[in-house]
């Protein structure tokens, strides 16, 4: 049997055994999460949390283990060895697959508490794995053009509103806050149409990182900066299940989560040109870092910053690279 059909028949079985993983889990998870939504007791839904934690801990456990069994990916992973399972994290990675969601949860799982995702509202409606994501408590956020806002005025501000309530959940039980800053995944088109100043990632959005401290900053014990690089080029879904994937280069940098870095992006206007310009530079240092991945060099390309720092002393920047979020 030729490799192709190999490969593909791995992939069929892959899907098969993820499906059934995620259905399996799926009906303690939302067994649980009517009793929470049912009985409206702190105590209780306390209880329903954790529960639901190990259940999708449990998860990510078997579809870890599916992959050993069926892949045989070269792993490098660098910046784990600080991690706690039992604190709060906001997440920050680069974006270039669905892939991403899988290697992330495959590198952090035990080390961290369960990653929770932003969604598009439209996401909800995903067999089996909208009511799983619901159960967990992601946010769905709901985008509308700045045409739609200008007709419906009363819908300005409505992720922000989002965001705040899934962040007053978050406060009682640890959980890992993951934010693609990008905003989408990277294509060549994409970083085309951007005029991207980076070589290998597209613009970051300042906006919901700078929200989601503002609002958590003081329950939140350190900020993950993820670089992850395919250096056989990412694929996509079906090219992972396939086991085309064979090198997965991963580092993570934690930063202290400073009290200049909790402002108000939104009012006021100096503290969002500060929090865009660090972001940038951090996506300067991260462009840097994905060379040396990709080359197999040490990615000592910046120095950590000491928990003093404002804003890690960020580098100047042109105005051309500074996020224009309003």
């Amino acid at each position: 049997m030729s490799r192709y059909l190999l490969n593909h028949l791995r992939g069929v079985v892959s899907l098969l055994m993820h499906t059934a993983n995620t259905v399996f889990w799926a009906t303690p998870l939302l067994i649980t999460a009517a009793f929470k939504l049912g009985i409206p007791i702190e105590s209780f839904r306390n209880v329903c949390d954790r529960l639901l934690n190990r259940f999708a801990g449990n998860w990510v456990g078997v579809n870890n283990w599916t992959q050993q069994l069926l892949y045989r990916i070269s792993w490098h992973e660098t910046g784990l060895d600080t991690l706690q399972p039992r604190q709060w994290y906001l997440v920050v990675a680069n974006h270039q697959s669905w892939v991403d969601i899988l290697v992330l949860q495959k590198v952090f799982h035990k080390k961290i508490p369960f990653l929770k995702f932003f969604l598009k509202k439209e996401l909800i409606w995903f067999p089996v794995l909208g009511l799983a994501w619901w159960a967990l408590d992601f946010p769905f956020m709901k985008r509308y053009s700045k045409s739609f806002i200008k007709k419906h005025p009363h819908l300005a501000g409505s992720d922000l509103e989002i965001t705040k309530k899934a962040c007053a959940k978050f406060k009682t039980t640890p959980v890992s806050i993951m934010n693609f800053a990008e905003g989408t995944r990277f294509t060549g088109e994409k970083h085309t149409a951007q005029r991207s100043p980076y070589q290998n990632l597209l613009r970051p959005k300042a906006g919901g990182i700078a929200f989601t401290l503002g609002t958590m900053g003081q329950y939140l014990n350190s900020f993950l900066d993820v670089t992850i690089v395919y250096p056989e080029g990412g694929g996509n879904f079906w090219d992972y299940l396939c086991g085309n994937i064979r090198d997965i280069r991963v580092r993570v940098r934690e930063l202290p989560i400073t009290s200049e870095m909790l402002g108000d992006y939104y009012g006021d206007r100096q503290f969002r040109k500060d929090f865009q310009k660090w972001l940038n530079h951090l996506w300067e240092q991260k462009d840097v870092c994905f060379e040396a991945l990709l080359s197999s060099s040490p990615c000592h390309v910046y120095p950590d910053p000491s928990p003093e720092s404002r804003f890690l002393e960020p580098l100047p920047v042109s105005d051309s690279v500074v996020d224009s979020e309003k």
